[in-house]
């Protein structure tokens, strides 16, 4: 697996804030578990402690490439 991050800054009332993290992630997945890791992908978000800390300060996109082995 690899990813690729990107912190979106602002401006805000004349302060820089990091208001977005684009993640981008590139995943080679056995055929036979592509069905199951599409699941995961949707749900991880809710089990990943960074994302639900700073859920509500910053948003985050996420986007994957899945390459089937």
């Amino acid at each position: 697996m690899k990813g690729h991050f990107e912190g979106i800054i602002e401006e805000e009332k004349g302060i820089l804030k990091i208001n977005r993290i684009r993640c981008h992630y590139e995943l080679k997945i056995p055929i036979d578990k592509i069905k199951e890791a599409k699941r995961a992908l949707d749900v991880f978000e809710q089990g990943c402690p960074v994302a639900q800390t700073l859920k509500g300060c910053i948003e985050f996109e996420h986007s994957w490439e899945i390459e089937k082995t």
